[in-house]
């Protein structure tokens, strides 16, 4: 036998061999390291011998953002460096590594636990940007704070339990890398889950008890509020069937109903929050109401976080978070004193949610026992009319049943809902009408203008989607502060339906029916004066502080009279006192407001603008007045915003159709090159070097678009024009790019075999130094611009994304002029030669003339917007684009091409005075050597 015919079965044995012996080697050692199980677990799962390995472990997954401590691991929010917050999260993952033991219904484990940190810190790297289709966005490069622990242990399916004992690496603030041992516990619900059997509650612990110790760090408990089958609701059902009192009081009629069809979906549909109605008995903390609800603070906000939901029986269960702060993230301040599981049923006796919360305890200190205190209750009610004064489409109640000797009583305290309430899109409440109750004194206040109607205007239907809008907000000064949106609540005695939105949803409705069609239209129209409500809402940039608003944000609720002939609105609006202003328990609502809006028509083919007015008609000595503010907004109609769609269509179609001929139009340029190889030394460099770059700085700032956006489209057009998406015009664009690449490497090349001999090096670097100055000044002048707007405004943000945009139009500015460094190096050098073929500087010419005729065909057709991402083709951040620019740039790049033909033609200097025309031809006399 041949002895080479072993060699490949040995090196195979032996290679694998190697493997496994260094992989058991790392695993042995990585045991060996870790702190020993029966030190730390033998109490909770105690350790068994392993016999057969397993797959069918039933144990549950376990993901939750509900952790608290490890300060010192994964640190605190962050106050001198910047930072996203990305939200917690911990998990643990099991690997396929399992075994059954010699005892019953336990098994041995392994996997990973992962912390992650929800503070991510990110430094923004000045030179990266990327290209949106719209606008350059910084780049930034962020770490996210997290650490990885490697367990082992055994999980127990009789007792629920789970211990694993690992370690993981940790980099210290000192920059020392560090191992730390730790033991995890984790208790999981029982099979007959309830609410004191349904949490999946733990804590990961340091093996060192020394505080002081390196390798020591602070306990993390955590939590997981799963989704379990079989739910039994028996602390509500009792609390229900045994007459509980606290609710809400009155006739059934005051509420609405809820029945099984449509439970789920107005209940569970993201999380609720609340406004806590605090009066001003709470100036002092030890006679507020809300005193004894949460240790340590007042809360003002609390929120209803859904973790299942039955349909059928009207039964939810809830995660209860009370909060002082209504700016917190949600679940970044996780605090186990101001957490709850809740469990909530349906009385439709009295129409009402009623909702029996326990308290969470400690699982470090209490292990394996959940829920403590169950003595919190919450009633929820939709109410069956709205007003001016009490609009929130859900309110509530919290108390407790214990009485007043007890510890941690409070009395009955109000909530007012902060979100919709469940009132999606796709869900409406029978029944629910809003009552008018100011519009007197809207005609008293409103001086409501008589316009007649001009020119055939048409203004927004009352009922129609157009009556709802976004808009920016500017104080007396005329300076942008906040930004804000205002969105009909009724009209006539309708409420508001909204665009895309279904019909009210009839009682007999079941969950099973076909989802009805969206209405895009509204079915009737209603023609001059309607009584109509809108909700609005202004909300001060972060980097503003304004006084007048005194506070955060302003929610108003207006009602009043619109006229369609006119498009005029004049409305008398409430809003809450504001934080700094004691309140009264009579009347919390402020209602000397009046808030006027006037719509554009709805046939301008430019679409308008939407402006207005919300006063304080208090006087200036009143602590509740706030200064006049003027609201704007672009009229983005929905007949407008078809056309838009239209002509990003087009757009997509001209990009492609303008990227297409870049590429024959080189190709033509590289054939006259290869046909007249004496002229390609004539050719500028700068010129090459400006197209290509006009080329590849899109490809590469936007690099990504080539091979991770290949499935996303830009715009499908509905009328069938040609759908299109980023990735074939990047691909087109390439092609261009790498045709002119060859073309500067031949032209390159050419100069650097010919120029020392005919001096063309000399001639180029000459224009050089005349167009780089030139463009280096023009880009000192876009500085001091930007540094003078900059400085008016006072808003760092705005300035440095203008500075970029202005950037960029002036790098288009230079794309226009890309004839520039090849007239100058005719005119150095006095070269008549045809270096470009009239096909290529003629066409590319027209090229960059078409978006300044197209911008002007766009701004009397088509609406401007400020939309991101809207514009594939002269988009005006990429280039000067108005009416004097659309002028001025054409007429200069139609110069430059006559310039171009005439030196071709007459010589390089033909531009030049007759005395500098003479060198040129002294230069060309011959020397005539004497023998």
């Amino acid at each position: 036998m041949n002895p080479s015919l072993n060699i490949v079965p040995f090196s195979w044995f032996y290679c694998n061999f190697l493997c496994c012996f260094l992989v058991s080697n790392l695993f042995i050692s990585s045991v060996l390291s870790s702190p020993s199980y029966t030190d730390h677990c033998s109490s909770v799962v105690p350790e068994s011998q392993p016999t057969h390995p397993t797959y069918r472990i039933l144990l549950p997954q376990f993901r939750t953002t509900y952790y608290t401590g490890g300060e010192r691991l994964l640190g605190e929010k962050p106050f001198n460096q910047s930072y996203d917050y990305v939200g917690k999260l911990l998990s643990i993952k099991l690997t396929s590594d399992s075994h059954e033991t010699n005892a019953k219904n336990v098994y041995k484990v392994r996997g990973q636990l992962l912390i992650r940190s929800p503070y991510r810190y990110y430094n923004q790297d000045r030179g990266n940007f990327s290209y949106d289709g719209s606008y350059y966005r910084r780049r930034r490069r962020s770490r996210s704070n997290s650490i990885t622990f490697l367990l082992n242990g055994f999980w127990s399916e009789s007792s629920r339990k789970l211990c694993m004992v690992g370690s993981a690496s940790w980099k210290s603030n000192e920059g020392k890398v560090i191992n730390l041992d730790a033991v995890l516990k984790l208790s999981y619900y029982s099979l007959n889950p309830s609410m004191f059997t349904s949490v999946i509650s733990g804590a990961l612990e340091s093996t060192s008890s020394v505080k002081a110790d390196s390798v020591y760090f602070e306990p993390i408990s955590m939590f997981a509020f799963p989704s379990v089958p079989d739910y039994s609701y028996s602390l509500v059902s009792k609390e229900i069937g045994g007459g509980y009192s606290g609710g809400f009081e009155g006739p059934k009629n005051q509420s609405l109903d809820l029945d099984s069809s449509r439970f789920c979906s107005s209940l569970s549909q993201g999380f609720l929050t609340f406004e806590v109605e605090l009066g001003r008995e709470c100036d002092n903390a030890q006679t507020c109401p809300s005193r004894g609800l949460v240790d340590g603070f007042l809360p003002h906000e609390v929120s209803l976080s859904p973790i299942q939901c039955d349909g059928e029986e009207r039964m939810i269960r809830y995660v209860v978070r009370f909060q002082n702060d209504s700016y917190a993230g949600y679940n970044e301040n996780f605090n186990l004193n101001a957490t709850l599981i809740g469990e909530g049923s349906w009385d439709d006796k009295k129409n009402q949610l009623l909702i029996v919360a326990c308290r969470i305890l400690d699982p470090v200190n209490h292990f394996g026992n959940d829920v403590g205190d169950c003595s919190l209750r919450l009633s929820l009610r939709y109410p069956s009319i709205l007003t001016i004064r009490n609009h929130a489409k859900i309110v509530g109640k919290i108390w407790t049943n214990k009485t007043g000797n007890d510890a941690g009583y409070f009395r009955s305290i109000n909530l007012t809902s902060s979100t919709d309430g469940g009132y999606s899109p796709a869900v409406s409440f029978s029944g629910l009408r809003y009552e008018y109750t100011e519009l007197d004194k809207a005609k008293k206040l409103c001086l409501v203008e008589k316009v007649e109607k001009k020119n055939g205007n048409i203004y927004p239907d009352a009922m129609s989607y157009n009556m709802r809008f976004d808009m920016s907000v500017e104080n007396s000064n005329g300076e942008k502060f906040a930004w804000g949106y205002a969105e009909p609540l009724s009209v006539g005695n309708e409420l508001f339906q909204g665009f895309m939105q279904q019909a009210f949803t009839p009682e007999s409705a079941t969950v099973n029916e076909e989802v009805l069609e969206p209405v895009y239209e509204p079915q009737k129209t209603i023609s001059g004066p309607s009584n109509m409500s809108f909700t609005v809402s202004i909300n001060p940039f972060y980097s503003e502080i304004n006084r007048s608003l005194s506070g955060s944000q302003m929610q108003i609720t207006a009602e009043g009279v619109y006229d369609s002939e006119t498009g005029y609105l004049c409305m008398v609006g409430c809003r809450k006192f504001p934080s700094n202003v004691k309140k009264s328990d009579d009347d919390s609502r402020d209602c000397e407001i009046v808030v006027n809006f006037r719509f554009a028509p709805i046939n301008d083919k430019n679409g308008g603008f939407i402006g207005g007015s919300i006063r304080s008609t208090r006087t200036k000595t009143d602590p509740l007045y706030f200064e006049d503010m003027t609201v704007s907004s672009a009229a983005f109609y929905t007949g407008v915003a078809a056309r838009s769609i239209w002509r990003m269509d087009l757009e997509i179609t001209m990009v492609l159709i303008s990227n297409t001929v870049m590429c024959i139009l080189v190709g033509l340029q590289l054939f006259h090159v290869r046909r007249n190889p004496e002229v390609v030394s004539c050719i500028s460099l700068v010129m090459l070097l400006i197209l290509s770059l006009g080329c590849m700085i899109p490809l590469v700032l936007n690099f990504e678009a080539l091979f991770l956006q290949t499935k996303q489209p830009f715009m499908f057009s509905s009328q069938g024009w040609l759908e299109a998406n980023e990735v074939t015009m990047r691909v087109v664009l390439m092609v261009a790019f790498l045709l002119q690449i060859r073309l500067l490497q031949l032209v390159w090349t050419a100069k650097r075999s010919e120029g020392k001999e005919k001096g063309l090096w000399g001639e180029e670097k000459k224009a050089v130094f005349v167009s780089v100055p030139m463009y280096f000044f023009g880009g000192l002048l876009i500085l001091l611009l930007n540094w003078i707007k900059s400085k008016n405004q006072g808003m760092h943000f705005y300035a440095e994304f203008s500075l970029w945009v202005y950037l960029r139009s002036y790098a288009g500015l230079i794309l226009d002029g890309f004839l520039l460094p090849q007239i100058l190096l005719n005119t150095f050098s006095g070269s008549s030669a045809i270096a470009l073929s009239n096909p290529f500087y003629i066409g590319t010419s027209a090229v960059r003339l078409v978006p300044h005729a197209y911008d002007q065909y766009r701004a009397h057709s088509f609406p401007r917007t400020n939309i991101n991402g809207t514009y594939f083709y002269a988009n005006p951040s990429a280039d000067f684009y108005s009416s004097a620019w659309d002028v001025i740039i054409p007429c200069v790049v139609v110069a430059l091409a006559v310039i171009v033909f005439l030196q071709q033609r007459h010589g390089g200097r033909w531009i030049l005075p007759k005395r500098f025309r003479e060198l040129e031809l002294y230069e060309k006399v011959p020397v005539v050597n004497e023998l």
